[in-house]
């Protein structure tokens, strides 16, 4: 696939004091498992439709579950939105009204 997502090197030396440190066996190759995650999250793919580059679905699927309940992601998102010379409050809102189909007449 030529459409796969890779983090470049910039990224990856802003995101490297995020990551827990490895205990025992060494983790395999960071980039290519937050790249796949990346990948999974962006386009809304199950973890089995995951691209054969980016490793197995269960280690990608493994290390997102461990680094959601260590705080991981949410860490590397609090780093780099402090990083920001300026600070905002971004607010989304997600409603969603449905209106009836008679709702539409002047009747």
């Amino acid at each position: 696939m030529s459409n796969l997502f890779w983090l470049t090197d910039e990224q990856m030396e802003r995101l490297k004091p995020f990551f827990p440190k490895s205990h025992g066996k060494p983790r395999v190759d960071d980039r290519r498992v937050l790249s796949g995650i990346i990948f999974i999250n962006r386009n809304g793919l199950r973890w089995c439709d995951a691209p054969r580059e980016y490793g197995p679905p269960k280690t990608l699927y493994n290390r997102w579950k461990r680094w959601g309940d260590m705080g991981v992601f949410a860490r590397m998102m609090e780093g780099l939105a402090s990083e920001g010379v300026e600070e905002k409050v971004v607010m989304i809102d997600a409603t969603y009204l449905k209106a009836h189909r008679t709702a539409s007449s002047l009747r």
